[in-house]
């Protein structure tokens, strides 16, 4: 039986087409995704019929509507959804919490900013399960600067550029639930690469506790 798996992306920086395609490329039978590309605020209600919840799109119900979509009344659906044993996906955009203190809660830290785009090495830690059969990749991207609040994530991936050193994924658990980050994702480029489909790979089968 597969898992339901709701991916909620599309906002003005950030196209609906290449998260979709970078989730498609996966092809994993055990999971069935089912793409939200508008509002977001209606998903909040359905979350619980969800095994898994992908968030990679910022604050902005789409890309021609910029109005959040995540307040201060409906973000702590996530921390809810997680500790009731659910598993939430933050990916590039959907790291971009720093005045959401609920969902930033949740996810353990949240995206400060970024230079302009540049080459980015992504450097996986051995020996991780996100990190399994991944290699080291170049590609450019926005290198984003973090900010962990949480001592309990298990950082597994480093992003580098000139512009230094920062945490580029991690994991942590909350309640019956678990929750992971990847802050690459910008460009097209980077969901094609293969490195970066086999953490998506990875992170779904970490999140629904397969492995």
């Amino acid at each position: 039986m597969s898992l339901r798996v709701l991916i909620l992306s599309g906002d003005e920086w950030h196209r609906a087409a290449d998260v979709c395609r970078g989730f498609e490329a996966i092809g994993a039978a055990r999971f069935d995704f089912e793409f939200h590309n508008g509002d977001g605020q209606n998903e909040l209600k359905h979350l619980t019929e969800f095994s898994i919840v992908v968030v990679a799109k910022i604050n902005q119900r789409s890309s021609k509507d910029k109005t959040p979509w995540l307040t201060a009344a409906n973000q702590s659906t996530f921390r809810k959804f997680v500790r009731a044993g659910g598993g939430l996906f933050l990916i590039h955009g959907g790291t971009c919490c720093k005045d959401l203190p609920a969902m930033r809660g949740v996810a353990g830290g949240a995206f400060l900013s970024h230079p302009e785009q540049c080459v980015v090495t992504v450097e996986p830690k051995p020996g991780h399960p996100v990190t399994h059969g991944v290699n080291s990749f170049s590609e450019k991207d926005e290198h984003y600067v973090m900010a962990l609040d949480a001592t309990d994530v298990d950082v597994f991936l480093h992003s580098r550029s000139d512009h230094g050193v920062q945490p580029a994924g991690w994991t942590r658990t909350e309640g019956s639930g678990r929750v992971c980050a990847l802050t690459p994702g910008h460009n097209v480029e980077v969901w094609a690469h293969p490195d970066f489909r086999q953490l998506l790979t990875n992170s779904m089968k970490w999140l629904a506790k397969l492995n």
